[in-house]
């Protein structure tokens, strides 16, 4: 059995993948991508944090938190957006993949995968990659072919900031620009 280990560093900026359960692509639709933004901001209000990018895809979201100074706890933050998001989906109308009997004695339904995928980020050229890879992730899956066509994404906030030129890896214009490569990313995110 894996050993899940985390490391928690007070006042951090981490990275996140977050999948749903079997991968089913429920984020396709708006009512759940509006309840999840509501479930996020509700969390915001109660336990801070900063959330620098994100990227939400029809089965899975990446994202950049920066937790408060002296605070490490995105653990529970993560798992209260999960239980507010699922209850929520569920009382919409959503559906649930069935689990087995010992999943659901733990409390466990089929909406989210058990677990999440979390990076700290060590540095600045860290943080740069890891922002990269959320907004060229779209592009990546093929939903997109440049980071600017997708809505659910950070990219547009940091184009207005000066960050981005609006054709980042974009490949709707001639030439064609080769993919960015995010080998290390990819390996420890397991895309």
């Amino acid at each position: 059995m894996p050993d899940f280990r985390r490391f928690f560093a007070p006042g951090g900026t981490f990275f996140f993948t977050l999948v749903t359960y079997d991968r089913r692509p429920i984020f396709r639709a708006e009512t759940p991508r509006a309840l999840l933004r509501s479930a996020m901001l509700a969390q915001r209000q109660r336990r801070p944090f900063e959330m620098p990018g994100i990227v939400l895809l029809p089965e899975h979201l990446h994202c950049l938190w920066t937790l408060p100074s002296g605070d490490a706890d995105f653990s529970t933050r993560w798992r209260k957006i999960k239980e507010d998001f699922t209850r929520s989906f569920l009382a919409a109308g959503g559906a649930e993949y069935s689990v087995s009997v010992g999943q659901r004695r733990k409390g466990l339904c089929g909406v989210w995968q058990q677990r999440f995928w979390e990076h700290t980020i060590r540095d600045e050229d860290d943080f740069g990659q890891c922002l990269d890879y959320v907004h060229y992730n779209p592009v990546k899956h093929g939903y997109v072919r440049c980071a600017h066509d997708w809505p659910w994404s950070s990219f547009h906030d940091w184009v207005r900031r000066g960050v981005y030129a609006p054709d980042w890896c974009c490949f709707c214009r001639p030439p064609d620009r080769p993919r960015p490569v995010f080998t290390d990313i990819e390996e420890r995110v397991g895309e």
